[in-house]
């Protein structure tokens, strides 16, 4: 007997707004928050997810909506799911939740996204002190294939993925969570060196009741008072997995999460249609609204047997993903090289966040030479199949970090020969990508050196 279709346990209706949902949808984490649905292990469920803004991004011909996008409300996730074994016993503390990705991909009737850059004042990104201007280019998807009339000439098939997967933290590693990050807010200016290369990024999303979507729990009582103050927000990935953003978790993946909570409380979201390795223009995926096919099982005492903390205490462990055996097939790259010393000519000891900075301003650079704007390269090196590595980390004082990008994705041959860049009228890319003025007064970095 065929198996059954998969049991819609989350549904979405993208003319509603995230907290009008009929199963209400949540932007943090916390382990109060009620879950929405009940799945026991073996069952294959499908959970429906808007894209990470709640559809404020627009198929449209502005980027005004990534400029005044308010971040304090993203990422809009689907859950939090119960998962119970088949006597009904739920996941519990120690456990490992083995979560597999039978099937994901956009909503039917919504085959579109988009890749952009927020504004240095209102988010930035990897490099936003060379591109402080909010910008945005739409994707509209052909099957397996991406393109866009923002960036043309280049075409690809995506590796669709959940940008965010989770479990949700106890309240002893939420209070870790928030210590250290607040630590972190607090004196990350006087002591990391980074953020003088990486400057005007916040060094961290402290819970805030400003944009806070509790789920189930009514705004504006005690309960989600006291809760919103508390809970964490989802920027960033922490033990309980969360906002990995990792482009192989496609089909085919597993994903072994820790578990804090009974229930585990598995939430999802931040669909990708592709991303590139590191997704460096912070809203850098081909954002999406989309669904996923999951089945789960639970390893009884998986924590203490397969997870060792790198920490103080038996909460500090990481998941452990297992690459699904879907992905595009792509055989010659040029390959871009950076190291950690910045545009100003400053060594750094072993930083590989500064190569990789590196790599992507050549590998920027160098594809401007071929008719792009570097927005336009910017963006797609956030969304295409890139491959970033990072080479070197040991060879002091210089970390070297590589990007890969395949070839075949463009329709002119990008690789170096003898003589010129050639020119032609194939080669002039006169549509670029939506683009806002930027009206700070921050100093932006420039690369004397660098072609215009």
């Amino acid at each position: 007997m065929a198996p059954p279709t998969p049991r819609l346990v989350v549904s979405v209706d993208l003319k509603k707004k995230p907290w009008e949902q009929a199963l209400p949808l949540h932007n943090r984490w916390h382990p109060e928050i009620p879950p929405v649905a009940h799945v026991k292990v073996s069952e294959v469920f499908r959970v429906e997810m808007v894209d990470w803004t709640g559809s404020v991004i627009k198929d449209d011909d502005s980027a005004a909506d990534v400029k005044f996008i308010d971040l304090s409300t993203v990422h809009y996730l689907s859950g939090p799911i119960r998962v119970v074994d088949k006597n009904e016993t739920p996941a519990m503390p120690g456990d490992l939740l083995a979560v597999e990705i039978c099937n994901l991909g956009p909503l039917p009737g919504d085959e579109w996204g988009y890749t952009a850059t927020f504004d240095r004042e209102n988010g930035g990104g990897f490099l936003t002190d060379h591109f402080p201007c909010a910008t945005k280019a739409i994707w509209y998807f052909e099957g397996i294939y991406a393109y866009s009339p923002h960036i043309p000439g280049v075409r690809f098939p995506g590796l669709t993925h959940p940008g965010i997967i989770g479990t949700a933290p106890s309240m002893e590693l939420l209070n870790i969570w928030n210590e250290r990050e607040r630590e972190v807010e607090e004196n990350g200016h006087k002591s990391l060196k980074l953020c003088e290369v990486l400057h005007s990024r916040p060094l961290a999303n402290l819970p805030s009741t400003k944009g806070c979507h509790l789920g189930k729990i009514k705004k504006g009582t005690a309960e989600w008072e006291k809760i919103a103050k508390e809970a964490a927000r989802t920027i960033p990935g922490r033990e309980n997995g969360g906002n990995c953003d990792i482009k192989n978790l496609s089909r085919g993946s597993k994903i072994y999460l820790p578990v804090f909570v009974e229930g585990a409380n598995l939430s999802t979201g931040d669909m990708h249609f592709s991303q590139g390795d590191g997704e460096v223009s912070f809203c850098g995926a081909i954002e999406m609204s989309g669904f996923l096919e999951l089945k789960c099982e639970i390893i009884r005492g998986g924590m203490k047997e397969y997870l060792t903390p790198m920490g103080p205490t038996p909460l500090h462990v990481n998941p452990i993903f297992e690459i699904g055996p879907v992905e595009p097939r792509f055989s010659e790259w040029l390959v871009f090289e950076g190291i950690s010393v910045d545009e100003s000519g400053r060594q750094h000891f072993l930083d590989a966040s500064v190569a990789y900075k590196r790599a992507v301003l050549n590998a920027i650079d160098y594809l401007s030479k071929f008719g792009y704007s570097k927005e336009q390269v910017y963006l797609l090196l956030s969304c295409c199949p890139c491959e970033g590595r990072i080479s070197g980390i040991v060879d002091a004082p210089n970390a070297v970090a590589t990007l890969a990008i395949p070839t075949a994705i463009f329709d002119q041959d990008i690789r170096p020969k003898a003589g010129k860049v050639p020119i032609g009228p194939r080669l002039v890319r006169k549509p670029d990508v939506l683009r806002c003025s930027y009206d700070g007064n921050l100093p932006t970095t420039k690369n004397p050196a660098a072609s215009m």
